[in-house]
């Protein structure tokens, strides 16, 4: 039975939320948060309690098993061979450890040639992702980086979607946002460059399906060239039919269809919005995340910040008081015995 719009059953200990946690406009019994059927709730449990015994501890929380097992029809089996395999690679890659220590200094120069960046938000509130792949010049790139800290990169950033971006983004909406709008800007990209950019879309599909499920909310290949349709129709069986309905391929007339889905105060100018950040759009990183009243310090941010010292206890205390008493009395007693001594040999 399909249940209607509730309040998401958590577990106290894996869920500590500090943002709105029902997704806006699903059916009921979506498996999206707050749309959930019992029978949906219970594979919840049934997946935490499958990984608990084979000692995972971490990013068991709901929201996060519910992105699994919506990306694997709730087949339990399938979503925790899903979620084995991504703890195994975040292990291998160093993942958890990037978005607090991961610098790309050359980011600047790096997006002369490859622009990859977020920027404020759609008309549904969720974070706006673009990328212009028809300047990608990679012998450029490679003389400044390497593909290895591009991929770092990459995966720093999705986890920062999660963290900061996500959550300020939910509280700014009043609602629970998991997803992302992508604008791929394909200008540029000529007919012969089209299997390497493909290639490339493919890839990068396979990352966010297989480490970051459920986060690609709509995606705009915009400026597309002659011929690119045909092309993608071969990456479109990579792809899981579910994705493949939020991709939407437009030529060089997609100013009308993308700002029906982003504000054009929100869209930069050169994509036919109204927006011009002092340094460019591109390195500005704009959006609720970066606003006081909704932004929050990310989990990974926290881990890294020392411990307070703890007081020491009554009893050491005392201990340790108890020299500097003696120590600042025996410079008194000893000037008094010298202060006797020499009393005595007066009188004598």
């Amino acid at each position: 039975m399909a249940a209607t719009e509730q309040t998401l059953p958590t577990d106290p200990k894996y869920d500590q939320y500090e943002y709105p946690t029902t997704a806006p406009g699903q059916a009921a019994g979506s498996g999206h948060p707050g749309h959930t059927t019992p029978e949906q709730n219970e594979k919840v449990i049934k997946l935490r309690q499958a990984l608990e015994k084979e000692g995972f501890t971490e990013r068991l929380d709901t929201l996060t098993l519910l992105r699994f097992l919506r990306a694997r029809k709730f087949d339990i089996e399938a979503a925790k061979t899903m979620f084995v395999a991504c703890e195994k690679w975040r292990k291998e890659f160093g993942t958890d450890e990037l978005p607090a220590t991961f610098e790309y200094k050359e980011k600047a120069d790096v997006f002369k040639f490859y622009p990859q960046y977020y920027h404020k938000t759609d008309k549904d509130g969720r974070p706006v992702y673009i990328e212009k792949l028809g300047k990608i010049d990679l012998n450029a790139m490679y003389k400044i980086t390497t593909a290895e800290r591009m991929l770092q990169n990459l995966v720093t950033e999705y986890e920062k979607l999660a963290d900061p971006r996500l959550p300020a983004c939910s509280r700014k909406a009043g609602k629970l946002l998991e997803t992302c709008c992508t604008i791929m800007d394909l200008k540029g990209v000529g007919i012969t460059s089209i299997p390497s950019v493909y290639s490339y879309v493919r890839q990068a599909s396979e990352i966010s399906q297989n480490y970051y499920p459920e986060r690609l909310g709509k995606l705009y290949l915009i400026n597309a060239p002659w011929g690119f349709s045909g092309a993608f129709s071969v990456v479109k069986g990579f792809l899981d039919p579910v994705t493949v309905d939020k991709i939407h391929v437009l030529g060089s007339g997609y100013q009308k269809e993308l700002l029906s889905q982003v504000p054009k105060e929100n869209l930069p100018v050169e994509f036919g919005g109204s927006c011009s950040c002092e340094g460019g759009c591109e390195l500005s990183d704009m959006g609720p995340w970066q606003e006081p009243e909704w932004a929050s310090t990310p989990a990974w941010a926290k881990k890294e910040e020392p411990a307070p010292a703890a007081p020491a206890p009554a009893a050491e205390a005392e201990a340790e008081a108890a020299p500097a008493a003696v120590d600042s009395e025996e410079p008194v007693a000893e000037k008094k015995d010298a202060e006797a001594k020499e009393g005595a040999e007066t009188t004598a």
